[in-house]
């Protein structure tokens, strides 16, 4: 049975100081709906320690300092493409310089995030802007950390070794691959790259304003927001990025409280729940998406294997390294600016590496996986929690001690914003049981079959984010309504929440969602999902639930 263990030891940092004398008059004589911080906030480091307190950090092996100024082909002029800037993405190997094919779109989960499409999901006349008629009045939000380098132990650096131990023994390279000769790696572990810290930097701008009206629910309770993360480096930067872009640098040390919960194996986290779902990487439970996706893969890049391996000597390729290839691609433009492995790589090897990566998430977090709706069932929870004003009921992931109190975890905020991992987001959004994410038939493991609305780039990408509105419409009945917008995709409802009538805008009643989410959590049985002796495959649609015989 699930054990929850208490995180005694985690909280996150306060930022908080009372304003100068000065500043407490300026603020006395502007209307209190528009002034924020409020006057006479104070910090406690005590309740909101440091990253430096509270441990945790995991894996922090930094890389070697970009250069690109003196490595890249070419300057990265800024077009008006801030999803690239300032990174150089070239085109695809035989691809003329007049193609609009974006190679940084078909990178997966290592794609940087893009605006999404409403119309993607059947809403072609959704805006994430406000519905005319209707004002946001809470906004919740789920985002992912921004680039990263490789997690340890990861392809790239297994790659790199082998070349190294080729080198010693007699590697000869030419053409295409004569950078090999003298090529290093100098990717670092786990950390935020500069880019990565760029796009949470940037995600808090825009949030900031797009929702700043909203910071006046604190100025009017005499509040200051708690933002919540974990304990790794890297969630520990994303969330001080983010609250640097929204609030602004230095003012966020003193406008809002962030939260670092520990991610460790054996504690609980809504933000990292796999640390206690036993089944999570098991191979015939929840890890089936990385069984199906090298199975995949080792057929999908046969005739560019051959390409490279006639122009090498002393080594032989596998499909393992035409991934790692494809990695080192992704991860030294985000690391360093520019890398020469996407020039080997053909547009048909980028739409079957996002395929390899469509595959490994629809499997291994998304519906057809059996264990993705418990991981997930922990913000579902306390999103229900904040949406009803009641403390969750702990029948998940999610961290109890921290879940009771109103201190860390607050009912009645008008912004909240959660940082976590990109698997976890995926997770979340089963749970919600959004199934226009993931509407066709389950992937195909045999081919690179587009048949189904999931795609890894759209929905899982550096910096991915799940945004919650809350509105108040006086035309509608019930004037209290809500939706989902994901990478600023709306998404409809209406064919997974009973009761949510067909809205050109993806809007349903408040009270109507809250009805048929809360049936949502109590079918997902975390105990069973996570810790059952059960088997599951690929080619199934679970709705991220176990089967049961």
């Amino acid at each position: 049975m699930h054990i929850h263990v208490a995180a005694l030891a985690a909280l996150v940092i306060q930022a908080n100081t009372a304003p100068t004398t000065t500043e407490a008059a300026s603020n006395a004589g502007s209307p209190s709906s528009d002034v924020y911080p409020p006057a006479g906030t104070k910090v406690n480091s005590l309740l909101f320690p440091p990253e430096s307190v509270v441990g945790f950090p995991g894996p922090t092996p930094t890389g070697a300092e970009p250069y690109a100024i003196q490595t890249a082909p070419a300057y990265p002029y800024n077009d008006g493409d801030a999803s690239h800037f300032p990174l150089i993405v070239p085109q695809p190997q035989s691809n003329d310089t007049g193609s609009k094919f974006d190679i940084s779109k078909y990178w997966g989960n290592l794609s940087p995030w893009y605006s999404v499409q409403s119309a993607d999901y059947g809403l072609p006349d959704a805006s994430p802007l406000a519905p005319e008629g209707c004002e946001i009045t809470q906004m919740h939000l789920l985002y992912r950390h921004g680039a990263r380098y490789p997690t340890s132990g990861a392809a790239p650096s297994t790659f790199a070794q082998k070349i190294a131990k080729a080198t010693k023994t007699g590697l000869a390279v030419s053409g295409e691959l004569t950078f090999l000769a003298d090529w290093t790696y100098k990717l670092g572990a786990e950390l935020l790259t500069p880019f990565g810290r760029s796009q949470n930097f940037m995600l808090g701008v825009a949030y900031r304003q797009m929702y700043g009206h909203l910071l006046s629910n604190f100025t009017e309770t005499g509040t200051i927001p708690v933002f919540r993360t974990e304990s790794q480096d890297r969630m520990v930067k994303t969330a001080e990025n983010f609250a640097a872009g929204f609030f602004g640098v230095p003012e966020y040390l003193d406008q809002v409280s962030i939260e670092i919960l520990v991610e460790t194996p054996g504690l609980n986290n809504s933000g990292a729940p796999y640390d206690v779902c036993n089944n999570s990487n098991v191979a015939d439970k929840g890890g089936i998406g990385s069984t199906v996706a090298a199975k995949f893969a080792l057929d999908a890049f046969n005739s560019t294997i051959a390409r490279l391996q006639s122009q090498a000597s002393g080594i032989d390729f596998t499909p393992t390294d035409a991934i790692a290839m494809l990695q080192l691609c992704s991860y030294e433009t985000h690391a360093l600016g520019y890398s020469s492995f996407c020039d080997l790589f053909s547009e048909d090897d980028f739409l079957n590496y996002e395929y390899f990566y469509d595959l490994s998430f629809y499997y291994n977090n998304g519906p057809g996986s059996p264990v993705s709706a418990a991981q997930g069932k922990g913000y579902l929870d306390e999103y229900l929690a904040r949406f009803t004003g009641t403390f969750p009921t702990p029948m998940s992931a999610l961290n109890e001690t921290f879940d009771n109190d109103s201190t860390f975890f607050p009912l009645d905020q008008s912004i909240y914003a959660d940082a976590t991992h990109e698997v976890v987001v995926l997770d979340a959004l089963v749970a919600f049981n959004l199934t226009a994410l993931f509407s066709g038939p389950p992937l195909s493991a045999t081919g690179n079959s587009r048949q189904n609305t999931f795609v890894a780039s759209k929905i899982v990408p550096f910096a991915t984010h799940f945004t919650t509105q809350v509105l108040t419409c006086p035309a509608m009945t019930p004037t209290k309504q809500i939706r989902f917008i994901v990478n600023d995709a709306v998404i409809p409802i209406n064919q997974s929440y009973a009761g949510c009538p067909t809205d050109p805008n993806g809007l349903c009643s408040f009270d109507n969602v809250v009805s048929v989410l809360q049936k949502r959590s109590a079918e997902i049985d975390f105990d069973y999902d996570c810790f059952a002796d059960y088997t599951a495959s690929a080619g199934v649609d679970y709705n991220g639930r176990a089967p049961r015989s």
